[in-house]
């Protein structure tokens, strides 16, 4: 058995960043960006206005001011603004030549035809500044970023119309056990429906890779090789539930070694999900998880969404939170790291959620992070700052 650490290097250790490609700027959403975005111009291009109101001269605030034009967003200005002169001028409409503010329209009074005086002593520009945003060749995102609705808008920014991208992993899903039924199924005496795998498609799309679901197979040789070696041809990483631990009826990491994988561990000092498996096959993958829930969830926070930052070449992808406990936490043994699911109150401390064991699935829906107890721990006390990664 090995320590979470050490089977998180082998993990890194044995990543591959997959090709790129170049898509549709709105096919790109979740895709990871591999090369940097620069800007091709200044934002503003141009001095603009932040308000509706009068352009003018500050100098002449003071006086009766006399309109030459009016001037709204898309158009250029077509005089000058000299003394005593002023433009009225919309929200985001081009600042004419000559003037230096923009005196509001709420505080003008309209003198008679063409004329205005300001009501008040002080005026602040209101003016947006050419290129006070972002100047041409300016990185505005980074290679190695998640193109979200934010990173969407930046790329229209500077028409970024097919961004380079990651090609997205394709994952192969497989759920073990003869125990296993469908959702849709009522389950009979002795089985339980299936999570694990609508779980894993769920994490397996939100992190943005294809997800290929190859369905419940039996506690037989025949039908997990079957999926496998199906799976093994058609996915970059496959991803088996249940079968991993010391059981008569556990046959999946002798049947990966049988179809040609080399496992790289087979047991990992973390609780849950000890008998995680990690293996490669030329250029495919394998992890092998426990057949309880939370299990799955966690190892696929902590061990897969690491693999597969590392083919699209992401670099961040979870947030951590330094957070004060707001309970005592007790554990009696010790041996291994520990994952607790918790929740963040409205205090902003980390507060205990009803948590049996790594089968209560139905615990993470109401888990806002998971803290980590390293080996040897048994007791974190009440106010403890620790760190909480959220999920």
């Amino acid at each position: 058995m090995i320590t979470y650490e050490q089977a998180l290097e082998t993990v890194k250790a044995n990543t591959r960043l997959l090709a790129a490609e170049r898509v549709e700027m709105m096919k790109s959403l979740n895709s990871v960006l591999r090369e940097d975005v620069l800007s091709d111009m200044n934002m503003p291009p141009f001095d603009k206005s932040a308000m509706d109101g009068y352009a003018c001269r500050r100098e002449d605030i003071a006086n009766e001011l006399e309109v030459v034009e009016t001037i709204q967003a898309g158009y250029k200005p077509r005089f000058e603004i000299g003394k005593n002169l002023c433009a009225k001028i919309m929200t985001g409409a081009m600042i004419p030549k000559g003037a230096n503010c923009v005196i509001v329209v709420e505080e003008v009074a309209e003198i008679s035809g063409n004329r205005i005086k300001f009501k008040k002593d002080k005026a602040a520009d209101n003016i947006c500044y050419k290129a006070e945003d972002v100047v041409v060749g300016q990185k505005l995102i980074s290679a190695g970023t998640r193109i979200t609705e934010k990173e969407i808008a930046s790329l229209a920014l500077t028409g970024c119309v097919e961004p380079l991208v990651s090609i997205k992993p394709k994952i192969g899903i497989i759920t073990t056990g003869d125990e296993i039924v469908e959702p849709a199924n009522i389950p009979q005496q002795s089985q339980i429906r299936n999570t694990n795998a609508y779980q894993l498609i769920a994490q397996c799309e939100g992190f943005g890779c294809n997800a290929k679901y190859y369905g419940i197979v039996k506690d037989t040789e025949e039908e997990i090789s079957a999926a496998i070696i199906k799976a093994k041809q058609e996915c970059d990483l496959i991803l088996l539930t249940g079968g991993v631990s010391m059981g008569e009826f556990d046959l999946v990491p002798a049947i990966l070694k049988k179809t040609g994988f080399e496992l790289l561990f087979e047991k990992v000092a973390v609780q849950p999900g000890k008998p995680t498996v990690f293996g490669k096959s030329e250029n495919t993958f394998v992890f092998g998880m426990p057949g309880n829930p939370v299990s799955s969830f966690i190892v696929f926070e902590f061990f897969v969404k690491e693999f597969l930052a590392g083919l699209m070449g992401l670099k961040k992808y979870y947030k951590t939170l330094s957070l004060e406990m707001g309970f005592d936490f007790k554990r009696k043994r010790t041996e291994r790291l520990a994952r607790i699911p918790v929740r963040i109150n409205s205090e902003g401390k980390v507060e205990a959620i009803e948590y049996h064991g790594s089968a209560h699935i139905s615990a993470l829906a109401f888990a806002d992070g998971i803290i980590s107890v390293p080996i040897g721990v048994g007791e974190i006390k009440k106010g403890t700052v620790v760190d909480v990664r959220q999920i």
